[in-house]
């Protein structure tokens, strides 16, 4: 089941660097030298079971975006799924950048009316700190106002932070089939093992998928954080030819485990009173689900 995804804005405002960080492996500061888009990029990225993402990224210099609206518009419109369309929050050409952002919405109406519309407010972190809740408030009503009858979802983002995964998160969500029953089975996973969280990872990217969890956290943005540290961490382990298999974190408050589930996910298991059940045994039962959670996806794991 591929999903066409198109990664849209104008050049410089980041879109290649946020596809090579989450699909392609690259940290942060390793962007820098990242060229251009040249025309449209193509890549596919599987997903849990047969979902494949097709991935077009599309070149934001002027000349590419009229000839997206002019002799490429229903090739590159039709069958969209997803529009992400990339803002930098620094831009000195708003209303330029508003202009090619609506004729994308003018081509989706016209080609894919039923597409889910992401746009990401970018390079946040060259905001002063006290002033993004307000600037990203501004956009993203500016955003909206413009996007009508359209409805849209913004995100703030940067590749310097956890915002880049809570909104990559949240578009590869929005385009799994069978989520909602993806959770109920993690909800009844959960309250088997007495886990305070259960977290579903996808493997490549380490986006998360789906969780369940049992007991308020305080901290909103903690999945996102952890999808950041473990994916910095299994580049680690590829430098020096490791493979990253499994964690297991503890301390006097809680134990975390994190384990290879299904052949396209990762697990995370959090436990507030470690001592209660033995790690040996919270081991077992990630492992004893497995093959409930690949039958979910017609996937055996490796």
């Amino acid at each position: 089941m591929k999903k066409k995804v198109l990664l849209m804005g104008k050049s410089g405002s980041g879109k290649t660097s946020m596809r090579s960080i989450i699909f392609a492996n690259y940290i942060a500061r390793d962007t820098r030298r990242l060229g251009a888009t040249i025309d449209v990029e193509h890549s596919h990225v599987r997903f849990l079971g047969n979902l494949v993402l097709n991935l077009w990224d599309c070149g934001g210099q002027e000349a590419f975006m009229e000839n997206y609206f002019a002799s490429q518009r229903d090739h590159i419109f039709r069958g969209v799924e997803v529009l992400i369309y990339v803002f930098d929050v620094e831009s000195r050409e708003l209303e330029k950048d508003m202009h090619y952002y609506q004729s994308c919405l003018e081509a989706i109406l016209q080609n894919s009316k039923n597409a889910k519309i992401f746009c990401l407010v970018h390079k946040m972190d060259l905001v002063q700190e006290d002033q993004r809740d307000t600037i990203f408030a501004e956009r993203e009503a500016e955003l909206r106002r413009r996007s009508l009858p359209l409805n849209i979802t913004c995100f703030r983002t940067s590749i310097w932070d956890e915002t880049l995964y809570k909104a990559w998160s949240s578009i590869v969500y929005s385009l799994i089939p069978n989520v909602q029953q993806l959770e109920s089975h993690l909800d009844n996973f959960a309250d088997i093992l007495d886990a305070d969280e259960v977290v579903l990872f996808e493997r490549a990217t380490f986006l998360v998928i789906s969780h369940s969890t049992r007991k308020p956290h305080r901290d909103v943005h903690r999945f996102e954080k952890i999808s950041n540290i473990i994916k910095q961490f299994k580049l680690s382990c590829s430098k020096s030819q490791a493979a990253f298999q499994s964690m297991e974190v503890r301390n006097s408050n809680f134990a975390a485990f994190i384990d290879v589930f299904t052949s396209n996910t990762y697990c995370m298991v959090i436990m507030a009173d470690e001592e209660a059940i033995p790690s040996a045994a919270t081991l077992i039962n990630i492992r004893n689900a497995r093959k409930h959670f690949e039958r979910l996806e017609g996937t055996k794991a490796k």
